[in-house]
């Protein structure tokens, strides 16, 4: 593919210099694709103004592949993703952690592919003591592999707990990094996020001087098949925006399948969001599912998925995962978990089938970066970004304001037992 309007090749050979993280140029020496931190995406959103980039969720590779090319289509910065559950050491994604960074190189060198592009661990979860002591000798060995973004996920915690697992880990991510903190536990409609508890979070982190890129909130969103309209509440998403705007956090959007463009395009104009996850509808899509313009994948009358004869993977293939799935009955949502197994035989699968798989997930990504997300030409700007900084580090976008000497561990708990907290009930949360 040819570079893109906006990408001179001057610009571009510059940006390939002095653009990619320490670890991206020790991994791929010889390379040309444009793997870079994910604060350089944030900034490229908020250069364009009211405008977010998808963060796609690559559970297989032919979502990476059909993401990677929307986006050069585009002309959009982009962000590739993986959760801990899906590409951690208990991984239910062939695609993980450790090989994400090596896929979409490969991809980008093959394809021509120049656009900018962030490489995600999402939702690394903390659930308690143990996990941070794991983090601490884990979460460097994804940058080792060329992860250049990660979302510490202590949501779970209580409040106190979650700012201080983020303040103690801190240190194990790269000051180049993109970072995302989470508040309020990623649960649906139950236990919704609060001003409160936002500000405790970032004036907290504030206090020792760490910057999050993101935010990420409960606010109305689930992980996986979106069944009803609750969807994302747009009211809340903005009054916490607004009560976080000081501290220059960018809000991330998560469970963005199931959400009508309508209400999308609203998050965007309404509230600082420049990260939206997507990641249940593209699954979906490279295997063939029908799914409608909101990414609900749809059932027929027998609560079954509906697979396209003419789309995703063959039939005789679609047969087998029925008949898995099944077996080890795997519905709904839990259809994520067929991905380790069927992955290689996905791979398998003639060309002109892995062709149509990617260009499934390439065509809907498209209509949503340019469509809906604004996040057209986008990639211009992220190459100014780094051409301007003269770097691969974009350093914070927000300073200290907050007195470290209010913010001790003992004040930490003190001030968290008086939030105004609302946690809802307990679930499966780990997406």
């Amino acid at each position: 593919m040819a570079l893109q309007k906006g990408n001179t090749s001057e610009e571009f050979k510059k940006a390939i210099q002095i653009g990619r993280p320490p670890n991206i140029v020790q991994l791929f020496p010889n390379s040309n694709a444009l793997i870079v931190s994910g604060k350089v995406i944030d900034r490229a959103m908020i250069e364009k103004g009211k405008a977010m980039t998808i963060a796609a969720n690559g559970r297989n590779h032919f979502v990476i592949r059909g993401a990677l090319k929307a986006a050069q289509r585009a002309n959009a910065a982009i962000i590739i993703e993986i959760a801990k559950s899906e590409g951690g050491a208990s991984a239910y994604c062939a695609v993980n952690f450790w090989n994400m960074a090596r896929q979409v190189d490969a991809v980008c060198n093959e394809l021509g592919i120049t656009v900018p592009v962030a490489i995600h661990a999402d939702h690394y979860g903390i659930k308690g003591d143990k996990d941070v002591e794991t983090a601490k000798t884990e979460i460097p060995s994804l940058f080792d592999a060329g992860i250049t973004s990660i979302a510490i996920d202590a949501s779970h915690l209580p409040d106190d707990e979650n700012l201080l697992a983020n303040i103690a880990l801190n240190p194990y991510l790269p000051k180049w990094a993109g970072y995302e903190t989470e508040v309020g536990e990623i649960k649906g409609k139950e236990g919704l996020s609060t001003v409160d508890e936002a500000l405790f979070l970032i004036k907290g982190l504030n206090a020792h001087d760490i910057f999050p890129d993101w935010i990420a909130l409960n606010n109305g969103t689930t992980h996986g098949i979106e069944a009803s309209d609750k969807g994302i509440q747009v009211s809340l998403t903005t009054e916490i925006h607004n009560a976080l705007a000081k501290y220059k956090v960018s809000g991330a959007q998560h469970g963005t399948s199931g959400n009508n463009s309508e209400r999308l395009r609203n998050i965007i104009q309404k509230t600082h969001t420049t990260k939206a996850n997507v990641a249940t509808a593209l699954q979906m899509i490279t295997w063939g599912v029908k799914v409608n313009e909101f990414g609900n994948a749809l059932l027929d009358e027998n609560g079954e998925f509906v697979k396209m004869a003419d789309k995703g993977v063959t039939e005789g293939l679609w047969a087998e995962i029925v008949e898995y799935a099944n077996k080890n009955g795997l519905k709904g949502g839990n259809y994520k978990k067929l991905n380790l197994p069927f992955e290689n035989k996905m791979q398998g699968l003639p060309r002109d089938v892995r062709e149509r798989m990617a260009k499934g997930v390439e065509d809907f990504v498209y209509e949503l970066l340019v469509d809906v997300f604004n996040a057209r030409d986008t990639a211009p700007l992220a190459i100014e970004a780094i051409l301007k900084a003269d770097s691969y580090d974009l350093v914070p976008k927000g300073s200290r304001v907050e007195d470290p000497a209010r913010w001790t561990e003992s004040l930490i708990h003190e001030r968290a037992s008086k939030l105004n907290v609302e946690k809802g009930a307990a679930g499966d949360f780990d997406d």
